[in-house]
């Protein structure tokens, strides 16, 4: 069976062989387990130089670990988590904050995937007592669910507000890399320096294989982390080999460089779907690896046949097609070739 091109997840990707080669070389002896290794001790010191030596580093498994565990060091069963209404945690994760924290989950309005401080306030605004969970964590995700970017100034705001309402701050960044690699700034300009409490720093959908690491940078959360994450079922026994990705991702910034091809692709795809195809309409603007567009209905189930992605919104015959660290302008020419295709039939 022919294999589709994938357009429907970053995930779907491969591991980039840079990442393989390390797990190799990784793979050599008996070593100490539970992170306790040399490969380990390595990969945090390296990550560290980049988000700042105030960081603690904690690598885990899969984003929903990431982001439930990390939420999990700084909100109590009694609270809640502020967050989008289009955010992984709220859509996405199966109830996990709140089967595994026992929260509440509060999803606030969004525009193009972005929550905005000044709309925020009304949440704040109930009467304080006993019959209301308070809000303790304000959460977002850096590149957004619609692949729209939160500028540095718009992240310093957010940490600002949440700072003034005595809640942490934390981020989701199961697309981090796309994010700073789109603003052009470094992982610490946009982490450390915007005061973000707990973030969820994405591997798996930038070219590595069920990697992912929770940053936390407020001294408060970091003591009892630890247990938190063995509780969680995520202190990795084999650890070097998680360990191993990140120095591989952090060799010569790949991170950086997988993450600036993902979005070039999107950008590619953006420009193909508008040039040379009518009816097409791009809904969101493309600032990291995500294009959103609403094409006929009378194509998408053809195109289904041919090529993976998400049908994001019936109603509206909006898809989702996310680029890859495997991207090809080769892909992006046969999709674009079959919508013309379809359309001319």
């Amino acid at each position: 069976m022919k294999q589709k091109i994938n357009f429907a997840s970053d995930n779907h990707a491969g591991i980039h062989v840079q990442v393989l080669d390390h797990i190799i070389k990784a793979n050599v002896g008996s070593v100490p387990a539970y992170g306790t290794d040399s490969i380990t001790e390595l990969a945090i010191s390296k990550m560290k130089e980049h988000f700042g030596g105030n960081a603690e580093i904690f690598f885990v498994g899969n984003g929903t670990a990431a982001n439930v565990l990390g939420l999990k060091s700084a909100v109590r069963s009694y609270e809640a988590i502020l967050c989008s209404n289009l955010a992984h945690i709220h859509t996405s994760e199966c109830g996990a904050p709140e089967a595994l924290i026992g929260c509440k989950l509060i999803a606030a309005p969004s525009t193009h995937g972005k929550i905005d401080p000044s709309t925020l306030e009304i949440y704040f605004e109930r009467k304080k007592n006993t019959n209301s969970a308070p809000i303790r964590v304000i959460s977002v995700s850096q590149s957004t669910e619609y692949g729209t970017v939160y500028s540095l100034q718009e992240l310093k705001q957010l940490a600002a507000f949440a700072q003034s309402k005595n809640c942490y701050f934390h981020v989701d960044g199961a697309r981090f890399s796309n994010a700073v690699a789109a603003i052009g700034c470094t992982l610490g300009e946009m982490s450390n320096d915007i005061g973000i409490d707990i973030l969820s720093f994405g591997g798996t959908k930038n070219g590595l294989m069920s990697a992912e690491a929770i940053v936390i940078f407020n001294p408060q959360l970091k003591e009892n982390f630890p247990f938190i994450r063995k509780q969680g079922l995520h202190l990795t026994s084999k650890m070097r080999f998680v360990s191993a990705q990140f120095l591989a991702y952090f060799e010569g910034e790949l991170w950086r460089k997988n993450a600036s091809h993902s979005n070039q692709m999107a950008l590619h795809l953006k420009d193909s779907l508008l040039k040379f195809i009518p009816h097409i309409h791009v809904t969101q603007a493309v600032q990291s690896n995500a294009v959103f567009a609403r094409i006929p209905e009378s194509i998408i189930e053809k195109l289904l046949d041919e090529f993976h992605f998400h049908v994001w919104n019936k109603s509206l015959n909006e898809v989702r097609l996310m680029c890859s660290v495997d991207t090809t302008l080769d892909e992006i020419k046969l999709f674009s070739s079959s919508i013309s295709m379809h359309l001319e039939k």
